[in-house]
């Protein structure tokens, strides 16, 4: 009799290996589910299989290319909308992988597709051979996949995955257009301001030197700052320097990374912005995952890595527990302040009805929303800002220069 081998999630979201005997793969999965198991991965070990990986261990492996870093947001997005393409039509997995290889151009993805192909010529799972690969195909990714594999819906799940990245890179895409400008504005700012410092004010000082004229408090000021920026400009980038430098000191502990992630939540407007776009990531996260699938003690432990943030963290980690002792999602999400009340309500309604994937896509799309709202916002408020800084800094080192000449003409009049 045929032996398969799996891997399974137990009712308290342990994971659990071990083979069963079983005439066919159907079977091995109805067995399983009797025995109180989830199963995540089924594979038949067979003399075929090994042969196939001793066959794949000695091909010779594919040209590579030296490569530094890991693979952008656009790329995955483009390369699973691809491979999810050519998954609905029909295409095998096996050959999908390879098409997308040969027409990638060079790079971490391919070096790491080159790989992957000759995992799954090897007798590897796909999800298997994503999972050799954490800087391309991340534990979401891979999770994803594997629960496609699992319920034989792997063109679904693709095809998930792919919308998932795209509404991300949409939003992390809208984000950064936004802030173009106030950027790009800043740093005229700072080269105009640079300049009047080192060429304009130094002119300015020969000649009130040369008028031996006793300054004023403000252009005497002025001229000190003009005089210390040329000769310490080297020491202005080393605020900004020390600054994430000591950032990253104290987020090296528990308390100081809470500290520092709680911190960035109250900071005006930007906080807020932040706040909602890591409820927006990590609820379509959470949909997109339970929708697939995935058990939801696995999905919230992958949401919970993905929130990139200690705050959010803690929350999801109250989430699980809640969940291991009988209780609702709702509740400590509720209890966290974190999400409106309006949010809470629609999950717990989710729960209620069996449809909480929808729920939580529905959550996401309004708080994408409002996380544009937010930052057109900001933008608006920005500018008017950013008009009467500048408009002070340049009108102080106006008047700081002309008040000795003001003083000198008068003195000449007389």
């Amino acid at each position: 009799m045929p032996t398969f081998k799996f891997e399974a999630m137990d009712t308290t979201g342990s994971e659990v290996k071990d083979s069963i005997e079983a005439l066919s793969e159907e079977e091995a999965q109805q067995k399983i589910k009797q025995m109180g198991y989830f199963v995540t991965k089924l594979t038949a070990v067979s003399a075929a299989t090994k042969a196939g990986k001793k066959k794949g261990k000695g091909k010779r492996k594919k040209s590579r290319t030296f490569t530094i870093g890991g693979v952008s947001g656009k790329q995955l997005t483009t390369f699973t909308r691809q491979f999810s393409t050519l998954q609905d039509a029909g295409l095998p997995v096996l050959r999908s992988l390879k098409i997308l290889e040969h027409q990638m151009k060079p790079g971490v993805l391919k070096n790491s597709l080159i790989d992957v192909v000759d995992d799954i010529e090897g007798g590897s799972t796909l999800s298997e051979a994503f999972g050799k690969h954490p800087k391309c195909f991340d534990r979401l990714y891979v999770n994803m996949v594997k629960a496609g594999e699992a319920g034989g819906a792997l063109e679904i799940i693709l095809q998930r995955l792919a919308d998932f990245k795209e509404k991300s890179q949409t939003l992390k895409r809208k984000i950064i257009g936004a802030m173009v400008y106030p950027c790009v504005v800043i740093m005229v700012a700072v080269g105009i301001l640079t300049f009047i410092m080192v060429a304009i004010i130094p002119k300015f000082k020969k000649i009130f030197d040369d008028f031996q004229m006793k300054l004023p408090w403000a252009t005497e000021t002025l001229i000190q700052t003009s005089m210390w920026f040329a000769d310490y400009w080297w020491v202005i980038p080393l605020f900004p320097m020390g600054f994430l430098l000591l950032i990253k000191l104290v987020r090296l502990s528990q308390a100081g990374a809470y500290a520092v992630d709680r911190c960035k939540l109250w900071i005006p407007l930007v906080g807020k912005i932040l706040e909602k776009s890591i409820v927006a990531r990590t609820m379509r996260t959470l949909g997109t995952l339970i929708a697939s699938g995935v058990p939801i003690l696995e999905a919230l432990a992958i949401v919970r890595e993905t929130s990139s943030n200690v705050v959010f963290e803690r929350c999801f980690t109250r989430v699980i527990e809640s969940i291991r002792e009988g209780d609702t999602i709702a509740d400590p999400l509720k209890q966290s302040r974190l999400v409106d009340d309006m949010v809470v309500n629609m999950i717990e309604v989710g729960e209620e009805t069996g449809d909480l994937d929808t729920m939580l896509f529905k959550v996401a799309d309004f708080y994408d929303e409002e996380v544009d709202t937010l930052v057109k916002g900001l933008i608006s408020a920005l500018e008017p800002l950013m008009i009467v800084v500048l408009g002070f800094i340049i009108g102080a080192i106006v008047i700081s220069l002309f008040l000795p000449l003001i003083k000198l003409l008068e003195g000449l009049s007389k």
